[in-house]
């Protein structure tokens, strides 16, 4: 077995809210007492290892052991890999030392926010390994699990993603209700130059290649081009013609997206990569108690 590793820092993470998310997380699955472990629980030492059951990328092992100096400070870890390695399947990622009570009360916590997180990460390694060689950047979006942002975009950076807006309050984005609110694509664009500060880009989503022609005259900073299919989208990129960042948006998957990396793409943004992604399967298992 490799020399233990250290495993990254959330980097650029409020650690206040993520203190906050755990606390809730106990107080929702131990409200009382843990009744099982406590009725067996008789103050053993113990140890345990974190056990990949698929293969994937891993992803908030800082967090994952967070939950375990919840309960106890002086828990012991020793891990061979670290955020964003690839993990095979029976691998052994880590060994965990600490009293029975602290190791299966927080099993399960610790498990489902690793098991989370991993698997976002895992599903836009593979976004990003399809784009291989194309250029093209992936972007998340907003649609995270309410509170959980900052744990689901800090995944998509980890698999190798990029984070888009974090909130409504980075960006000027209008999307198809802002622009029918003002009346038109132009419209749009010239309210939101006279009330962004010069610094704000201004993004627009548009649907058609009179709408693509509009947010350019306009000077939009970034057309996102929503569910145009390849030949649509060839166009529009036409007409665009460097005068503006280029997103692509809209029902893309990794099986799908090798079919537009010939594009001349800057980015393309996907919601499914943290609304639809799913587990890392991972398990606490082989504990041993000392004698």
């Amino acid at each position: 077995m490799a020399n233990p590793k250290q495993v990254s820092n959330f980097r650029n993470l409020n650690q206040d809210i993520i203190d906050e998310l755990i606390t809730l997380a106990f107080k929702e699955d131990i409200p009382y007492e843990d009744l099982s472990t406590n009725a067996i629980y008789q103050g053993q030492a113990a140890q345990v290892e974190l056990l990949a059951k698929e293969a994937g990328v891993i992803c908030g092992l800082d967090l994952f052991q967070r939950v375990f100096f919840h309960l106890d400070p002086e828990v012991q870890f020793e891990s061979w890999v670290r955020d964003g390695d690839r993990v095979a399947n029976q691998e052994t990622l880590m060994v965990i030392k600490a009293s029975v009570n602290t190791l299966l009360s927080g099993e399960r916590i610790a498990l489902n926010f690793l098991q989370r997180m991993s698997g976002i990460a895992t599903a836009t390694r593979r976004f990003v390994d399809a784009l291989e060689g194309s250029g093209i950047k992936l972007l998340d979006t907003r649609k995270t699990t309410p509170a959980y942002r900052p744990l689901e975009k800090y995944a998509v950076r980890v698999g190798g993603g990029y984070n888009h807006r974090y909130s409504l309050s980075d960006q000027i984005m209008l999307k198809d209700n802002h622009v029918a609110a003002a009346g038109g694509v132009k419209a749009a664009i010239q309210a939101a130059k006279a009330y962004a500060p010069f610094v704000k880009k201004i993004e627009i989503e548009v649907e058609d290649l009179d709408m693509v022609r509009a947010a350019v005259e306009a000077g939009a900073d970034i057309i996102m081009l929503d569910n145009m299919d390849h030949d649509t989208m060839e166009e529009a990129i036409a007409i665009i013609n460097g005068q503006a960042i280029i997103e692509a948006s809209g029902n893309f998957t990794w099986d799908n997206v090798t079919d537009y990396k010939d594009l001349a793409i800057d980015y393309i943004s996907s919601g499914a990569i943290t609304h639809s992604a799913g587990i890392l399967d991972l398990s606490l298992k082989h504990l041993k108690v000392s004698e």
